[in-house]
């Protein structure tokens, strides 16, 4: 696979992945569940293929847009195995500058969440007494200071976009 055919491949992937989570679109209750998990089943071993063969998708091959696809597509990952490792790949390319140190943040969290360990960049929400609630942080008084380190808005802006997004 050529770079060029990967990177209409993940921009091809990204498009159906948020078009199936769009709540105005698709099926309603389980059918579209289903459909989800399905969807998300097949981009999980796409993904893996691709990392197995040629490694993480860089941005020098497969531009900013699609490296973020690839992204999108592992932090939808429906193995958490298989997510780790995405998670470590990716990890080395924000090393080389090659992938977003800021959408590293959201994976590392949804690994972490997943795992059952407190998440390190407050992006991962859940349904609580109140609302959308963030799941539990670890070190909360550092939150911001790891946020900005990686190119994140301050907690308490994106806290306020979460809330006023669940309200719509």
């Amino acid at each position: 696979m050529t770079d060029e055919e990967l990177k209409a491949e993940l921009l091809r992937r990204m498009e159906m992945d948020q078009a199936m989570r769009d709540p105005a679109k698709g099926f309603p209750g389980d059918r579209r569940l289903a459909r989800l998990q399905r969807l998300d089943d097949g981009n999980t071993a796409w993904l893996y293929s691709v990392v197995a063969t040629r490694g993480w998708p860089l941005i020098s091959q497969v531009g900013e847009r699609a490296a973020r696809a690839a992204w999108l597509l592992a932090q939808h990952a429906t193995s958490r195995a298989v997510q780790r490792l995405f998670h470590q790949v990716m990890a080395d390319a924000v090393e080389s500058d090659e992938a977003s140190p800021r959408d590293l943040a959201y994976l590392e969290d949804r690994v972490r969440v997943r795992s059952g360990r407190p998440q390190l960049y407050g992006t991962q929400f859940h349904d609580g007494e109140n609302g959308l609630e963030p799941m539990p942080i670890e070190e909360p008084a550092l939150l911001d200071e790891r946020r900005r380190a990686v190119g994140l808005e301050p907690f308490a802006e994106y806290e306020a976009f979460i809330r006023k997004t669940e309200a719509h």
